[in-house]
């Protein structure tokens, strides 16, 4: 299959140092791609540059063959969403208005964009807080709300920067979940994750981010090993097999 998108030779500077160093990756429909590494790493400057809100200083993206950087903004949003890590709204919205504004990039079709919000409201369980001020949700219920929107705008690629990082352990694996149900029925899904049992559970790819290069690209199976988390999060650790789902369930280990 065709990538969707294509990344070639990216590189980011910030203050004469290298934060991404001539990354090369290629996505395509009906996966999930999971970014993961330590703290610094680049996972959020990557999906920055591959969403085109951050200018690569050298390399380029491709989506659907053509330079990210010559895509006007309403086509682009047309293509691609975006769930950033900072969710924070500063006008007293609804829930459901900004759920909502998932919907504006396409022509006005009021059945099909009401079937939409109704539809991503479900999927994130908002329809309990749908006419509370935004400004008024938890960490968590900011996060879902950003999500919908996100789902609302029903794009083929989808770039994630730490969807669940506020979420509880229920809204964690639903949204995953949900992000995997995308990809199964043809979506692009590219995620950051810091925890490697939720990558290894739902991505079909984990791309693990060193210092702003590539340590490992490949299945669960074969980037989330003993020796190579250990060497790049400089903490041991043991890999096991998840009793049900038969990915890896890493588990730290004690020091000796």
């Amino acid at each position: 299959m065709s990538p969707l998108l294509r990344l070639r030779g990216v590189t980011v500077r910030r203050q004469q140092r290298e934060i991404l160093h001539g990354i090369d990756l290629d996505v395509v429909p009906g996966t999930v791609t999971a970014l993961v590494g330590p703290n610094g790493a680049g996972k959020s400057t990557l999906l920055a540059v591959a969403s085109g809100d951050l200018p690569a200083d050298a390399g380029e993206v491709l989506l659907r063959g053509q330079p990210l950087a010559g895509y006007r903004a309403g086509p682009l949003a047309r293509e691609r969403a975006v769930m950033p890590q900072e969710h924070g709204v500063r006008f007293a919205f609804s829930v459901e208005e900004v759920v909502a504004m998932g919907r504006l990039p396409h022509p006005p079709d009021p059945a099909r964009d009401d079937a939409q919000v109704e539809q991503a409201i479900d999927a994130a369980e908002l329809q309990a807080l749908r006419q509370r001020e935004v400004q008024q949700l938890s960490g968590g219920e900011s996060a879902r709300t950003t999500f919908a929107r996100v789902l609302a705008q029903q794009t083929p690629l989808l770039l994630l920067d730490e969807p669940t990082a506020a979420l509880d352990l229920r809204h964690q694996e639903r949204t995953l979940r949900t992000v995997r149900g995308l990809a199964d029925a043809g979506a692009c899904v590219i995620v950051v994750l810091h925890d490697l049992n939720l990558a290894a559970g739902h991505a079909d790819r984990i791309v693990l981010l060193e210092q702003g290069r590539i340590a490992a690209d490949g299945t669960p199976a074969e980037v989330l090993t003993e020796a190579t988390l250990g060497r790049v999060y400089q903490q041991p650790v043991i890999v096991l097999r998840h009793p049900q789902r038969g990915v890896p369930l890493v588990v730290v280990a004690d020091p000796t």
